[in-house]
């Protein structure tokens, strides 16, 4: 039976397993609606009540589809989340038509969670340009969105804290799991927004999926070490939701197999971890650190921007995949082969640079892998 917890300002209950529509299942390069409507009600029937989209997620297409996947009485059912991208607005009349178009693609004349998306450094002084935040507030007080959060993606806890700090949010939105507690808002950014009584949901609490692929020999080993037999999968959703400042924990799932491990995970509320438990994680984040070259999410922010059209995120995980795994020789013939354009076409203007939540250095990340695999 899926766990729920309290959204205090409302009393509202909030499944502790979130789905989040950004990596939905493809065929053919395409988003499989069928099956993304499938797990969609799949998820809800089983408990979850809280699903997440965003306007760039698949091109638009994960806000139509999940649109699609709450009729039927589905929407009455569920806390809708969607997110406005303030870098899609050129100026302040802008953004009423971005609303629109995404109240449009849900099909809904309400959204329940309206986050201001990927705030970071780069984006503070054109959010205020743009009035954004007077923007968002008069929709609240329209009732054409309930409740009120941002999505962070800067570089310090400090800005996060600030961010809170600012205006009159009823909820927030970070990145975390146990490799990046230090990491953008990490542990103490959340530890703050409970003070506050500011609820948190959590992105990438698996590190999008990174977590639960190939596991290298020497975490596998600490797994297997354990007294306890878990998947990787339920070792970084219970770190994460050991957490009582967690309000939801979204998982971007591609398979019904992997939002059936997860129910299964978050089905029965985790009790606390041990303290030898968390030791052990701590040894496999150790471990994970020593080997991954960079922490790229595959998240896909970078790549509307790309005048190449380069995927970005596929040439980064193939270094990592090198990196973790040995396998230059795999490597090279994945780049060779299911890389086009190549690294080699970057011209380094910039623009993924911009709007990375990472904040990697993706020209020279492209440079190098133009020397290193073709």
């Amino acid at each position: 039976m899926m766990r729920y917890r309290t959204f205090d300002k409302t009393g509202e209950q909030v499944s502790l397993l979130g789905f989040g529509a950004m990596r939905l299942p493809t065929d053919g390069g395409e988003v499989d609606e069928a099956e993304a409507i499938r797990m969609i009600r799949h998820a809800i029937d089983r408990g979850v009540n809280y699903v997440d989209t965003a306007y760039m997620y698949h091109d638009g297409v994960s806000e139509a589809v999940v649109g699609k996947a709450l009729k039927d009485g589905y929407r009455e059912r569920t806390l809708l989340a969607d997110k406005l991208p303030p870098w899609f607005a050129k100026t302040e009349s802008d953004l009423p038509d971005i609303f629109e178009t995404q109240l449009r693609r849900l099909d809904t004349d309400v959204i329940d969670m309206y986050l201001v998306h990927n705030i970071d450094e780069g984006h503070l002084q054109f959010i205020k340009d743009l009035n954004i935040y007077g923007f968002v507030k008069g929709l609240r007080e329209s009732g054409r969105v309930k409740h009120l959060g941002f999505s962070y993606h800067g570089k310090t806890t400090e800005l996060f804290k600030e961010l809170l700090d600012s205006f009159d949010w009823d909820f927030c939105q970070i990145q975390l799991n146990y490799m990046d507690v230090d990491i953008q808002a990490g542990v103490a950014g959340l530890k703050y927004a409970g003070e506050k009584g500011i609820p948190v949901v959590i992105m990438e609490p698996l590190k999008g999926g990174k977590l639960t692929g190939r596991v290298p020999d020497r975490v596998q080993a600490l797994w297997d070490g354990a007294p306890v037999s878990r998947t990787p999968a339920e070792w970084g959703l219970r770190w994460v939701a050991d957490f009582p400042e967690v309000l939801t924990i979204l998982s971007g799932m591609t398979t019904m197999e992997q939002l059936d491990e997860n129910l299964r995970i978050l089905d029965a509320e985790p009790g606390a971890l041990t303290p030898e438990e968390h030791g052990l994680i701590n040894e496999a984040s150790a471990a994970y650190n020593e080997l991954i070259k960079y922490g790229c999410t595959s998240c896909g922010y970078c790549l509307p921007g790309c005048p190449q059209k380069i995927d970005m995120p596929k040439i980064i995980n193939i270094n990592n995949e090198d990196a973790l795994y040995d396998c230059f020789e795999t490597a090279k013939f994945e780049m060779r082969v299911f890389v086009e354009p190549k690294p080699s076409a970057c011209v380094s203007c910039g623009n993924c640079e911009d709007i990375c939540p990472q904040h990697l250095p993706i020209a020279s990340i492209m440079k190098e892998s133009a020397e290193r695999y073709e």
